[in-house]
């Protein structure tokens, strides 16, 4: 989940692209005009920033070079235009736009752009492992340690030095798996683990529908039936994870 700003003077497309990125699972701020967007800068910077070019007050170049100015694009930009040329788009990159996205924005396209300007700002250098040499013990340690000798004889292969016998029950299949009772029906048994297998994607993945679909391997239009269908609430699923 991440808080991005959608800054753009057409309400219909503040809406679309607050509803797209909501079933996203990102909480999404929006600013109609260039002051808007000033003052939810100041009040911290978003993960990232969807600015629309072409504005009444003050156009989206100007702005992005207030806050490359001003030392304020410390977050990734995406502009947004339906009729900047490649000049425009040329030099807000050079200012340090992440991207261009032209309108009518494709869905695919919005998606991938989002998370790879999220991407690049999440993304951080993990430490290499740390690796403790074994001690070597003293000559005189070494020497009072306990040897096989030739009393040794090999163990059956497969046997797990001082492993306890597993009691009879032990040996048993449960009768549950993942909490769901094999006396269930088959279809409702099948319901039930599909809802959990689901609600475990959804957790594990922010409530991302884009990355739930890509880690399942369902479309994004049958991950949506399939989830309405199980009574499954993706933006519930999230909050209790």
């Amino acid at each position: 989940m991440a808080n991005i700003l959608v800054v753009d003077d057409e309400m219909g497309i503040r809406e679309l692209l607050s509803e797209i990125l909501g079933d996203e699972g990102h909480v999404v701020l929006t600013a109609e005009n260039a002051q808007q967007a000033r003052d939810a800068r100041a009040q911290g910077a978003p993960d990232l920033v969807l600015l629309d070019i072409w504005m009444p007050d003050t156009d989206g170049v100007t702005l992005l070079k207030e806050w490359q100015r001003d030392g304020l694009l410390t977050m990734p930009v995406i502009m947004m235009s339906g009729h900047a040329t490649i000049d425009t788009a040329v030099e807000a990159t050079r200012i340090g736009a992440l991207n261009f996205l032209e309108k009518p924005i494709a869905l695919q396209k919005l998606l991938k752009a989002v998370q790879q300007g999220l991407t690049r700002t999440t993304d951080v250098v993990r430490p290499a492992p740390v690796y403790h040499a074994r001690p070597v013990p003293a000559p005189e340690e070494e020497a009072s340690m306990p040897t096989m000798g030739n009393n040794y004889a090999p163990m059956p292969a497969g046997t797990i030095p001082n492993a306890s016998v597993p009691s009879p029950a032990a040996a048993q299949p449960d009768a549950h798996l993942f909490g769901l009772s094999f006396d269930l029906p088959l279809r409702e048994a099948r319901d039930a683990f599909e809802r959990a297998y689901f609600e475990h994607h959804l957790m594990r993945e922010g409530g991302s529908m884009t990355r739930v679909a890509e880690k399942t391997g369902l479309e994004r239009t049958h991950l949506y039936r399939k989830l309405k269908q199980l009574g499954v609430e993706p933006s519930k699923v999230h909050r209790k994870g």
